[in-house]
């Protein structure tokens, strides 16, 4: 097969795999004569400072001895399929990064023979990468859960950021539509990636001259709408894998029907929106101090897909409300609708100096007509009277409608 055709194949293979964002990077690797984690180039990732970069994002093969009913590339599927050599993927990186396609490299893989052969063939990418090539831009590897510790070890080594996927939010899902996997097995790679962070950070920190181990950290996947599972169980286990993990992120990824599916798997892939309310409350986790039984609403355990879940969290506890934002914590200010973290720290200054009023809030760009009914302020504000109105959530999502000339795209600023 020609190396575009493999290329075509496999690049397409990999767009299931969403945990490939490369935020976490901060600087190139010392010596390196090639490829920067820091320049610009063709917009596929943003990094934590808002930054677009480009990644090569591949499969080394399609292939895979499992029959994970979810996945297009199971041993069962009828999918065409695909190897590269090590080689043509070290070639593609450099050709690519050459011609300013990219800043780096995602490299997954389907299983080969056994976790430990697959393991190897992707860490032998990037030490080539990194030691023939003196390649310094990002690498992010996926690890094979069920590999050996040494290979887990020299993939860090090698990589900026490492993911192991738990693939769907409880065991119980794993058992019926993937029992060749095991999750005892993914959180075992978890703990030794994560251990191997931790003791790296703590070596350098004490002062040892030490080599880089996965400095961006790991993240992990979930497929969301594979299982009746509920949006309130998927946020508590990316709570849990956050808390017990230290995960740098974890991403959520919408069930996509495939040919010859399983009986058990849904013919139609879940709201395009669900993914995205995911997204704002992990967003909600991990920067506005919610947990993850306050996310869902009382009479529901999935997420609404009308509004925002801090939104819907606030008309159902309209008792905490209006705050007073002259005088509220920054933990109070958190909480309120529209007003994302970084307008709650201008918020804390301004106030230092005069009391904050309708403008001041508007000239910081908040959504006024969403944060009005929520908040007290210096001056006259008659919307926070409308808190107690049983039609508030439909005039707030009609002012929302009202802005819109077309549906937009699904984005996410990180403004809640």
């Amino acid at each position: 097969m020609e190396l575009r055709e493999k290329l075509a194949l496999l690049a397409d293979a990999a767009k299931y795999d969403a945990s490939c964002a490369s935020s976490g990077s901060k600087s190139t690797r010392a010596g390196s004569v090639l490829g920067s984690t820091e320049g610009m180039g063709i917009c596929h990732s943003y990094t934590p400072d808002g930054r677009c970069v480009s990644l090569l994002k591949i499969l080394l093969t399609n292939y895979c001895i499992y029959d994970c009913q979810y996945c297009v590339n199971r041993i069962s599927s009828d999918t065409p399929r695909a190897r590269f050599t090590i080689d043509e993927v070290v070639q593609l990186t450099l050709q690519f990064y050459q011609r300013n396609y990219i800043e780096g490299l995602f490299l997954s893989s389907g299983i080969i023979q056994n976790p430990d052969y697959t393991m190897e063939q992707l860490v032998e990418v990037a030490r080539r990468l990194r030691t023939e090539h003196r390649f310094g831009g990002y690498i992010h590897l996926k690890t094979i859960p069920g590999a050996a510790e040494e290979l887990l070890a020299a993939a860090g080594r090698w990589a900026d950021r490492l993911s192991v996927n738990v693939e769907l939010p409880t065991p119980a899902d794993l058992v019926q539509l993937a029992p060749e996997k095991n999750s005892t097995e993914i959180d075992s790679a978890m703990e030794s990636v994560q251990e191997r962070i931790q003791e790296n950070k703590s070596e350098k920190k004490a002062g040892f001259r030490i080599e880089r181990f996965a400095p961006a950290g790991q993240s992990t996947q979930m497929i969301v709408g594979a299982t009746p599972t509920s949006d309130r169980q998927i946020l508590l286990t990316a709570s849990e894998l956050y808390q017990k993990r230290q995960l740098r992120r974890v991403y959520y990824s919408a069930y996509s029907p495939i040919p010859h599916a399983d009986a058990r798997l849904p013919s139609k892939s879940p709201p395009l929106v669900r993914e995205h309310r995911l997204y704002q409350a992990d967003w909600l986790l991990r920067f506005y101090g919610f947990q993850a039984d306050e996310v869902t609403t009382e009479t529901g355990d999935n997420l609404d897909l009308e509004i925002d879940p801090k939104l819907a969290w606030a008309l159902s506890h309209r008792e905490y409300f209006p705050v007073d934002v002259n005088k509220a914590s920054k933990e109070q200010l958190l909480r309120i609708p529209g007003i994302g973290v970084r307008s709650v720290m201008r918020i804390l200054s301004i106030r230092r100096h005069h009391a904050i009023r309708v403008e001041d809030l508007k000239k910081l760009r908040v959504s006024w007509k969403k944060v009005a009914p929520f908040v007290i302020v210096a001056d006259r504000n008659p919307e926070s009277k409308q808190l107690d109105q049983l039609q508030l959530k439909d005039r707030i999502v009609s002012r929302q409608k009202q802005l819109l000339l077309f549906e937009p795209e699904i984005t996410f600023s990180g403004e809640l």
